[in-house]
């Protein structure tokens, strides 16, 4: 289902509605969760729903425009390797969307019912989901204006506070180490340091 970023005036939640909402993230699953939502940018601002998608260690997600969108953090303003993947907790991607139908809109391609607190995942963390395993990078994913524009000014100050930054609620950046396909649904878990798919990757 491809769906076009909207900016129209949407009900967005108070500070003290998305508060309410901690407890029910905080108590995301830690070690084993499963991925709850798949989303390709075909272009700005089009979202791309897909039932499976394909992680590439080149491109990061098969179809969408990660290789197109300019990185300041690179010296000749090439995409970041370490920001092929935008990864969201899909339960805070819920509530500051208010409707389901408008998750997408946050710009992430993987909507995970996983804690991603920086505790639960520390930069190197590897995951597997699907037949793929992704690595959690040291770069910050920050609220943009764009993400204030969709979900409010509230969200957006929501996610930047400490508390958001120690759970993470606008997400982490992440990295294709293995690739393989993902489908809605599928399990997500914590790879082991001694795990026989971690060890390949690095023997390869």
């Amino acid at each position: 289902m491809r769906q076009q970023a909207s900016f129209a005036a949407m009900h967005h939640l108070a500070r003290t509605e998305l508060e309410a909402g901690l407890d029910h993230i905080r108590e995301s699953p830690k070690e084993v969760g499963r991925v709850a939502l798949i989303v390709r940018r075909p272009a700005v601002d089009e979202r791309e729903v897909l039932n499976v998608g394909h992680l590439d260690q080149a491109v990061g997600l098969v179809g969408d425009t990660w290789r197109e969108r300019p990185s300041t953090r690179t010296p000749d303003h090439s995409p970041h390797p370490d920001m092929q993947l935008n990864v969201i907790n899909a339960r805070l991607a819920a509530l500051v969307a208010d409707d389901t139908s408008r998750m997408p809109l946050a710009g992430d391609q993987l909507f995970l019912d996983l804690d991603l607190s920086v505790t639960n995942l520390p930069a190197g963390t590897r995951l597997e989901l699907g037949t793929a395993v992704i690595e959690v990078t040291e770069i910050p994913h920050r609220g943009c204006a764009k993400f204030a524009a969709r979900f409010g000014q509230d969200a957006h100050r929501f996610v930047n506070s400490p508390v958001g930054r120690e759970l993470r609620l606008r997400g982490l950046n992440a990295k294709v180490v293995v690739a393989g396909d993902v489908r809605a649904g599928d399990v997500v878990r914590k790879v082991p340091a001694a795990d026989p798919i971690e060890l390949a990757t690095v023997q390869a």
